[in-house]
């Protein structure tokens, strides 16, 4: 697991509702219990803020960083996707992007990246498209140095859902559904004290969940199969990260307290 990526689990998770800054100290602590080591944490943190992720505030527990507004942004469209709340109902229409893409091949992977990110596939070359207009698309867009044209498109024949890896993605969830229980596990017996054992687990669940985000694009239920297994799988993870919470807000609360 990466540092930087724990950070954005540790904020979005944890911090997003604790005014979104903690103390360098508190960072450290809170990412021990699932080995990021601090030299790590301080590396992270300090690539983040060149990124334009995290910005340097005096805090009373000591030097501390708190989320930009962008990353306030991200982080928000983020816990909505990963808690799957407030789903738009779908009209039928599809979002299309017609792409300019920047020059450089590495600005390329990086929008590329960031657009599968917000929910979209590359329908064809240089279109990309979505169940939703996305509101994060012109900042992916800004961030690279590309530009797109859109368009609403109203019928496709067939659908463009084979623009993701549907079977793939199924393979994915049935494989959440068999590992979870064990993940919750594993990580609940590592640990003596109760509050902190029951951060680590929900701290790797929802890191483990979050990757679906790489991969699922939120498909209105219309155009799933009715046995689609990421129902069943986001109802198991609600339900763990659910039980989870109560101690892991008391570790943080300790964490944060010093």
């Amino acid at each position: 697991m990466q540092a930087r990526s724990a950070l954005f689990d540790v904020y979005g998770d944890h911090l997003r509702a604790r005014g979104s800054e903690a103390p360098v100290a508190a960072l450290v602590r809170l990412l021990d219990p699932v080995g990021i080591a601090a030299p790590a944490v301080r590396t992270a943190i300090s690539r983040m803020v060149m990124q334009g992720w995290l910005e340097s505030v005096q805090l009373d527990g000591g030097r501390g960083y708190r989320t930009t507004a962008r990353a306030d942004r991200r982080l928000d469209e983020t816990g909505r996707r990963v808690y799957r709340r407030e789903a738009p109902a779908w009209d039928g229409h599809w979002h299309l992007a017609f792409v300019s893409p920047p020059s450089g091949r590495t600005a390329r992977a990086r929008l590329r990246a960031g657009l599968t990110f917000i929910g979209y596939a590359e329908l064809a070359d240089h279109v990309w498209v979505s169940p939703f207009e996305r509101a994060e698309l012109g900042s992916v867009l800004d961030r690279e140095g590309a530009s797109a044209t859109t368009a609403r498109a109203d019928r496709f024949d067939p659908p463009p859902t084979g623009a993701w890896d549907l079977a793939a993605l199924r393979l994915a969830y049935d494989g959440w559904l068999r590992a979870s229980d064990d993940l919750v596990e594993q990580h609940l017996g590592a640990h003596e004290d109760a509050d902190e054992a029951a951060f680590a687990a929900r701290f790797h669940l929802v890191h483990e969940w979050r990757k679906f985000l790489f991969t699922d694009p939120g498909l209105p239920p219309a155009l799933l199969p009715g046995d689609w297994p990421g129902r069943a799988a986001a109802e198991l993870f609600a339900g763990a990260a659910g039980r989870l919470k109560p101690g892991a807000d008391r570790f943080v609360a300790r964490c944060l307290d010093g």
